[in-house]
């Protein structure tokens, strides 16, 4: 996977006028049409656009082009439905170019569309059936996750009125994915259940890298939190305050043995160099013999 990623940086860097700029325009302004063309005309009449394998080879070729501009809004009380859609996509499609480049947005596009097609023609040619694949849902929703890895904290307002993180939405469209593509299994939809695997397969190999960062860091974290050299201080707090009611002090100094009760001008320190927590007295706190073993 990292072999993967790793080459779609170079080519990007390699072929920076590969992209398609402002692509995320040209897909709206085709959903736009495709659903003025089904309000205004009979039922399915868009159906000649939806991509069909066995269609293709009977030279309708046109289908392996058009089938992301059909957005399954067919009527005039789908209009704000299909406003709030193609804009949030075309906000997120925008912005993942200017933050990627065009080479780099069109080829993580255009490689879900691609992924999908492939999928379609071997199911369909692996079962026999006359498969139809109307629109790019899920290609969509491996663009939102995208943009949620980009920009986690970013926030929307949720029936315009409760603001949501976008890592949030994200999390629940993965169980959405998930559920998807169980439920197609299910109910024996075999490209139901393909298509949300292939459109997170496209995901990892774009993210690999920054993936595989984040993990690295969350690992390092962890392992310092565990480390013995590492002072818990919330745990040492609690710990010192058990110690301050039971003995009558709060710092006592493990080389001199004077306690704040006593001397209570006097600075006490706790090394971090020392396993477990040692208190040290300023007299001793840079000038003592460090404890290896947590006792």
């Amino acid at each position: 996977m990292k072999k993967l990623s790793d080459a779609v940086d170079r080519f990007c860097y390699s072929h920076p006028r590969f992209g398609i700029p402002n692509l995320m325009r040209y897909i709206v302004i085709g959903n736009v049409l495709v659903y003025l063309l089904s309000v205004f005309s009979s039922a399915g009449a868009v159906s000649f656009l939806a991509f069909n394998w066995d269609l293709v080879l009977h030279g309708e070729i046109w289908r392996l082009v058009t089938f992301p501009f059909i957005s399954g809004y067919s009527s005039l009380g789908d209009i704000l439905f299909l406003a709030l859609f193609l804009y949030f996509y075309y906000w997120m499609g925008s912005v993942l170019e200017r933050e990627w480049g065009s080479a780099k947005f069109t080829l993580y596009y255009l490689s879900g569309l691609v992924l999908t097609l492939l999928t379609a023609i071997i199911v369909s040619i692996a079962t026999g059936h006359s498969i139809y694949l109307y629109g790019t849902d899920y290609v969509n929703l491996s663009m939102f996750f995208a943009f949620a890895m980009l920009y986690p904290d970013a926030q929307v307002l949720l029936f315009f009125i409760i603001p949501v993180k976008i890592k949030w939405m994200a999390w629940f469209d993965a169980a959405f994915f998930a559920l998807s593509s169980v439920q197609s299994l299910i109910g024996g939809d075999i490209l139901g259940a393909l298509l949300p695997v292939i459109a997170i397969a496209n995901f990892f190999v774009f993210f690999w890298s920054d993936i595989s960062e984040r993990l690295g860091r969350q690992k390092n974290y962890v392992r310092h939190q565990n480390s013995h050299q590492t002072i818990q201080f919330k745990s040492a707090v609690k710990q010192e305050a058990k110690k301050a009611r039971e003995q009558g002090y709060r710092h006592k100094c493990c080389v001199c043995g004077r306690t704040d009760t006593e001397f209570p001008d006097l600075q006490f320190r706790y090394c971090s160099k020392c396993a477990g927590y040692h208190c040290f007295c300023e007299d001793h706190i840079y000038n003592h013999v460090h404890f290896t073993d947590e006792k």
